[in-house]
């Protein structure tokens, strides 16, 4: 089995790596490739049973190095941007990880490949379907504006602006301008994430997706993290944004 890595960070094209070989000692690991060029030659000349690939590289898009063959190979992607197109690449790849990658996801995204590999799956299909879905013209997003939550033995509505932020801590809990800490039904923030409106909410970690009026402002932590502070009653919650993040926070509250 031989595996690809595109990624131009090379921190994290060393994780990445160490943890690939953790996981599957048998691969034969090529890369990392760091640029879209490198992966074009590539494979132009070469056909991996797996490719692990960064969406956004410093020279483009790593898709755009797809697009030159005729792509027939399962792919695993990696990206900080969480809003990036999270439904199709869902759909038309093994699966999507967010950065830092956490070694139990990869795990199943592995297991997965393991699924899908006897399987004959034609990925070329799946791939064309892909670039299909980025070369459509944009259409206007519709997000969700109502929640509902429980709360004394009911059920509530909550309004978009009445959420100060989303938190998983076993069970997904909605927490209010108010104060007030409700129990909603929703499984994962992936699946809160794909309905909040990117402008207002920015998904800040595992546990915690924020909204635009909770958030009072942020101030540099250790090893380029940094610390989010809330508006009160929240003012005592600790909220770090990663290193990796921490621009894509920045531009985020910049607007």
């Amino acid at each position: 089995m031989t595996i690809l890595l595109i990624e131009d960070e090379p921190l994290i094209a060393r994780q990445l790596l160490k943890l690939v070989r953790q996981l599957e000692p048998e691969a034969d690991l090529q890369g990392p490739l760091g640029n879209v060029q490198q992966a074009k030659e590539y494979l132009s000349n070469h056909r991996p049973d797996l490719i692990i690939a960064d969406i956004q590289l410093a020279d483009g898009v790593s898709f755009e190095a797809f697009e030159q063959v005729n792509l027939n190979v399962p792919v695993i992607f990696t990206t900080a941007y969480d809003e990036y197109a999270i439904r199709a690449f869902k759909i038309n790849s093994i699966d999507y990880l967010l950065k830092p990658v956490d070694p139990d996801e990869l795990r199943a995204a592995l297991a997965k490949y393991h699924r899908w590999q006897p399987s004959g799956t034609d990925f070329a299909d799946h791939f064309r379907s892909l670039l299909h879905q980025f070369g459509q013209p944009a259409q206007t997003p519709v997000y969700k504006r109502r929640f509902t939550a429980h709360h004394l033995r009911q059920i509530v509505p909550v309004l978009e602006e009445q959420v100060a932020y989303f938190q998983r801590d076993e069970l997904i809990y909605l927490h209010t301008l108010a104060g007030q800490k409700l129990v909603t039904d929703y499984r994962t923030l992936d699946e809160l994430d794909d309905l909040l409106d990117p402008a207002c909410f920015f998904r800040a970690n595992r546990q915690f997706l924020v909204s635009l009026k909770a958030v009072a402002g942020y101030q540099p932590h250790f090893s380029g993290k940094l610390a989010v502070r809330l508006h009160p009653p929240y003012q005592t919650v600790d909220l770090l944004i990663s290193k990796e993040k921490a621009p894509i926070f920045r531009q985020w509250l910049e607007g």
